[in-house]
């Protein structure tokens, strides 16, 4: 069985104490779910048709909707994307992870200075500190992938055991580098990941975190031309 969760940037929070919230032992008494993880990028909880958007037309995330729990009044205490992604991953709250911003502050260093990537190292550090729900899900069993938006390194760095983000200091490893090409580029690691975990008989855990619709806007043309006049160009 898949689980599948699908969130918008200002749902994160919803499911977070649901998911950190389980007796993992009662869970894995009976089952061990397939878990995925959906993650949409500048995304507004209003931007689906089953929130009663009057245009905008999300058919297969409506029918996730009607077969799962749905939280229409989740609350963002950080409405970033770093720190929102720090507390999916570790079930945390901003005050007590310590990341609170996307990036070191450039008030006290030179962006890009060794100073500054030093700063942003120790930001990466704080992930060390806590159990990431990856790590507890491998405890039993569980093979993890991690694709899209990844701020704090590696992928291992969270406890996945398969991923996509090289990470800093990796060139272009701020939030994601090669795992920001998900969805843009296809599925095909996702697809092979869980051919993987099926062939070895393994429960698996996919964290999607596709960098859409966030800028750049580049709708495929059945997207773009479904929506065309409808909306005013920007």
């Amino acid at each position: 069985m898949i689980r599948i969760l699908p969130l918008g940037t200002s749902q994160t929070f919803c499911l977070l104490f649901l998911a950190f919230g389980l007796n993992f032992q009662e869970l894995m008494a009976d089952e061990r779910p397939n878990i995925v993880l959906l993650l949409s990028d500048d995304q507004a909880w209003t931007d689906y048709s089953f929130m009663g958007h009057p245009d905008v037309r999300t058919p297969n995330i409506d029918k996730l909707a009607s077969e799962s729990v749905v939280f229409p009044r989740g609350y963002v205490p950080t409405a970033l994307c770093r720190p929102s992604l720090m507390t999916l991953a570790t079930g945390q709250y901003a005050h007590r992870h310590g990341v609170t911003g996307n990036d070191p502050s450039p008030k006290y260093a030179e962006p890009n200075s060794d100073l500054y990537n030093q700063r942003r190292a120790q930001l990466i550090s704080y992930i060390d500190e806590f159990d990431t729900l990856p790590e507890l899900l491998g405890e039993q069993g569980y093979l993890s992938h991690q694709s899209g938006k990844w701020w704090e390194g590696n992928f291992k760095r969270g406890g996945f055991t398969h991923g996509m983000t090289r990470g800093f200091p990796e060139k272009g490893g701020r939030h994601g580098d090669d795992g920001l090409k998900i969805g843009r580029d296809g599925l095909q690691e996702i697809y092979d990941f869980v051919d993987m975990a099926v062939d070895q008989d393994k429960p698996f855990y996919l964290w999607y975190a596709a960098f859409m619709p966030h800028t750049p806007h580049t709708p495929p043309d059945r997207l773009y031309n479904k929506y065309k006049g409808k909306f005013p160009e920007t």
